[in-house]
């Protein structure tokens, strides 16, 4: 028996070892290990946790490598193994002799220090821009409180403040929560949404854009971004129109400063009191920096590769001076073959292994587009540095992690990132970042890629692969990253995810995440249970003891009375 390495990796009801922070390397990891070829392998049998991954080596040697839930160990064999047969026998794992032991935890005590903040329901402040239930969240706030959080983030939404007139802006809702929350000594990140909420991943509620925006869109659709079929989003502004006066005699950039400003000025006694400590620029759908390639009210279901949206007017007039530029006037136009919102890579001529997506006119392309998303960040960020002065500003970049396994990453190339395998594609955002002193945002930061390989073993999805990499860029521009869950999270296998990624294992320079905001203050957080399991995280977060953490999270929420339970 021999341990794989010293960083824990979690592949189904094993835990192995790789040697890479995060477990970045997966499976191929076992194989260099036990000295056998990892060309082909599989998971022939899980039970009671163990596992057992045959891998077939030089002259069609089958080689099995058992290993236990717990221990990180593994046994190599080619004899006496029932691959044949089912193996689910009490028997056959008494061959075996691999005894699972309880998984040792990695003690995070005096590791550094990330705050953690919860975000607020996205239903927080209401379209008459008042405070929704005060008196509910004050106690949930308290709760927070009570189990450490260092403080919350809410969106602060375009289509709210600015909801019926240009430059008409409505904060009274905003200011009572902030002064709720200041009130209980916590801290506040504030993201400008300029996105609509609704139609996406986990939105319950509905906030269109300000309605003399979409006023202005029915008599020119094109300031919104539009697929191939010319089918418009109304989610967000295109970026084709940052610089183009056709909003009501303003550029886009010019809205969103204005906007900025506003609450800036609004806000002043809050920002001289330093309660913000972080304001979050949205710059695209969901607020993240990204085109809008795969919206589920458009039929997208996942893991759809996305489709292009470069056909508005607008971006296509950049296109065609590209082209022109480049001297290829026939470049002016965008993929063909590059398939519909749920086509999968290898059915599409574009994407395939070997398609257009690596040929010059897809490489010119590609570049075009992406520059298009890293110049949108770069306008509003320089403007959003100018407004928010002395205060830390971050940008969200989202994790799509499905067709990460493939050669041309397809639902990241709609989506405005070109990253395929022999290219960085993040490197150009963190560099933006860096040149606006700006930190990233990144999410999925919780799923286990033997998770989505299990669920969805067509996505071909690595989020374990996609974290570290993004992580790295933005480490090596020496930015600030920090991190939020794509979806709910309340056990402890992906709280210790979280915590693998945010605080990497022996890594020689200490790099962490400068911050967590957790995904997202509801009714489940506040059940006791899964408020202990958070607590817990939260100290684990904080760099506090192992052997501190239950016993005063415990009496802290037993002293919770159960009517104000019941009111969360």
């Amino acid at each position: 028996m021999g341990c794989l390495s010293s960083t824990q990796v979690y592949l189904g009801e094993a835990l192995l070892g790789a040697a890479a922070p995060a477990g970045s390397l997966g499976l191929k990891a076992i194989a260099p290990a036990f000295g056998v070829c990892s060309s082909s392998y599989s998971l022939q049998r899980s039970f009671k946790g163990l596992c057992v991954f045959s891998f077939y080596g030089r002259n069609d040697r089958r080689t099995a490598v058992v290993v236990g839930s717990d221990t990180g160990e593994g046994e190599k064999t080619t004899e006496g193994l029932p691959f044949d047969g089912i193996w689910n026998d009490a028997s056959e794992k008494k061959k075996l002799d691999v005894k699972p032991t309880r998984r040792q935890e990695r003690d995070f005590s005096g590791t550094p220090f990330v705050p953690v903040y919860v975000m607020l329901p996205l239903g927080t402040i209401s379209m008459k821009c008042e405070l929704v239930d005060a008196d509910a969240l004050r106690e949930q706030l308290k709760v927070l409180k009570s189990v450490n959080v260092d403080g919350v983030m809410v969106d602060c939404w375009w289509g709210i403040v600015e909801a019926n007139a240009p430059q008409k802006y409505r904060w009274q809702g905003y200011k009572q929560l902030f002064q709720m929350v200041q009130e209980l000594s916590l801290k506040l990140q504030v993201v400008m949404s300029f996105h609509e909420c609704g139609g996406n991943v986990g939105d319950d509620v509905y906030i269109p854009l300000p309605i003399w925006v979409s006023e202005i869109g029915k008599k020119n659709p094109d300031i919104y971004f539009t697929n191939r079929k010319g089918r418009r989003n109304p989610e967000c502004l295109t970026w084709g129109i940052d610089k183009e006066r056709v909003l009501g005699g303003r550029t886009a950039v010019e809205l969103y400063f204005d906007f900025m400003r506003s609450f800036r000025v609004e806000f002043d006694e809050f920002f001289v009191s330093g309660i913000f400590s972080e304001i979050e620029v949205g710059l695209g759908p969901c607020g993240e920096l990204r085109f809008p390639s795969y919206p589920e009210k458009h039929g997208w279901r996942y893991p759809g590769i996305g489709e292009f949206q470069c056909y508005d007017q607008y971006l296509l007039k950049s296109l065609r001076r590209a082209a022109e530029a480049r001297g290829h006037t026939s470049w002016a136009r965008g993929p063909d073959n590059a398939g519909s919102y749920n086509s999968r890579p290898h059915d599409t001529g574009f994407f395939r292994d070997g398609g257009d997506y690596d040929s010059y006119y897809g490489r010119f392309f590609l570049k075009w587009y992406s520059q298009v998303l890293v110049e949108h960040g770069d306008h509003v960020l320089s403007l959003a540095k100018l407004a928010f002065e002395g205060t830390c500003i971050a940008a969200k970049v989202s994790g799509i992690h499905w067709w990460y396994k493939t050669a041309s990453h397809a639902a990241e190339l709609t989506a405005g990132f070109y990253n395929p395998c022999n290219r960085d594609g993040y490197a150009p955002i963190a560099a933006m970042l860096k040149k606006h002193d700006a930190a990233l945002n990144f999410t999925c930061v919780e799923l286990r890629t033997l998770d989505q390989n299990e669920e969805f073993p067509e996505a071909l999805a690595d989020p374990e692969g996609l974290v570290w990499q993004v992580l790295n860029a933005a480490w090596d521009a020496c930015i600030p990253v920090a991190s939020e869950n794509a979806l709910p999270c309340y056990d402890r296998d992906g709280f210790n995810k979280i915590l693998e990624n945010a605080k990497p294992l022996n890594d020689p320079d200490r790099r962490h995440l400068s911050a967590f905001t957790y995904l997202r203050l509801s009714p489940d957080l506040m059940e006791r249970q899964n408020l202990l399991e958070f607590a817990h995280f939260v100290k684990r977060m904080h760099g506090e003891a192992i052997s501190e953490l239950h016993s005063e999270a415990e009496e802290k929420i037993k002293e919770l009375p159960l009517e104000a339970e019941e009111k969360i």
